[in-house]
């Protein structure tokens, strides 16, 4: 059974995942939680582990759960399933794609999406930065290191983005909050 609800659980996910990995997390956790797979925590590590390791955050979350839950082939089945349905749209969009980009409908249909991508995006950020530094709404709890770090990562940013001319990359980011993580929670 443990099977079949990891399939069709991440069957759901790669199905109505808009908008890439991002987009697709509130999804990812609507799901895990739905199941019982992880608790809120356990999720937030994950997606933050996820996002440092490389490949896909679906791929790697539902690899990870899978494995988490029913071992290699539950991991198999979890990566299957929520790569299938882009794997099959890929593949019907490659085979109409010079008549259907042309469509005004479908055109129309992927600028409706943005914004709401854009807002699934934006909603999911602020709700792991509240959650991370302020808890849950039934038990708030100011986490100090989270709080610390999360401040000296946006400062890092604007600070490069002024001194640079750029933005800092991602992998940059990622480096400097695992050392930020060492020296703040090592302490």
């Amino acid at each position: 059974m443990i099977y079949l609800d990891l399939f069709l659980g991440f069957l759901k996910v790669g199905c109505f995942a808009f908008g890439g990995a991002y987009g697709a997390i509130p999804l990812i956790r609507d799901v895990v939680m739905s199941y019982g797979w992880l608790n809120d925590e356990m999720l937030a590590y994950m997606i933050a582990v996820s996002e440092s390791t490389p490949g896909p955050i679906m791929v790697n979350l539902a690899t990870y759960i899978g494995s988490n839950q029913a071992g290699f082939l539950g991991a198999v089945i979890a990566t299957l399933a929520v790569v299938l349905p882009s794997f099959l749209i890929i593949l019907a969009v490659t085979a109409l794609l010079k008549t259907a980009l042309k469509n005004k409908y479908v055109q129309s249909v992927l600028r409706g999406l943005k914004p709401c991508v854009i807002g699934i995006v934006l909603a999911t950020g602020v709700y792991m930065v509240l959650g991370n530094c302020l808890g849950t709404i039934s038990a708030i709890k100011i986490n100090i290191q989270a709080s610390i770090i999360t401040v000296l990562l946006i400062i890092s940013m604007v600070v490069y983005k002024h001194i640079a001319k750029k933005k800092l990359s991602p992998v940059m980011l990622i480096i400097l909050s695992a050392m930020l993580g060492i020296v703040v929670y090592g302490i």
